[in-house]
């Protein structure tokens, strides 16, 4: 069984920056893809970032490129999301999420993902 947790979300000026991280436990996380996707009060999840299960490749949704970046260590089963330049609008529970085994693509949509964490609460004051 594969299990995320979510950890670093917080309360941050705008312009300011997070880091939050999932720690993902199971024997097979080298081998997902993770992604991260974010759900803001009474709207629907979105798709945030992703990144492959070898880390060499990254996606972004517009809103985000630009002044966020993941990044994972295998070795420590962990997966974070660099968050930069944040907006109010970036406010929301994020979560993360592995792929379905050695899933490459495509990576923005939930049905791709197996596993979900609880998600993590990011607030951005003006």
């Amino acid at each position: 069984q594969v299990q995320l947790v979510e950890s670093g979300g917080g309360l941050v000026q705008a312009g300011g920056s997070l880091r939050p991280s999932c720690v993902v436990s199971g024997p097979t996380f080298s081998d997902r893809a993770m992604g991260w996707f974010r759900q803001a009060p009474g709207k629907e999840r979105e798709f945030v970032a992703a990144i492959t299960w070898s880390g060499g490749s990254t996606s972004y949704a517009d809103s985000v490129k630009g002044r966020f970046t993941s990044s994972r260590d295998n070795a420590k089963n962990t997966v974070y999301l660099q968050m930069n330049s944040l907006k109010p609008e970036d406010t929301a529970v994020y979560s993360c999420a592995a792929a379905r085994y050695r899933l490459s693509y495509p990576l923005d949509l939930q049905a791709s993902y197996a596993y979900w964490g609880q998600g993590t609460q990011v607030t951005v004051s003006s």
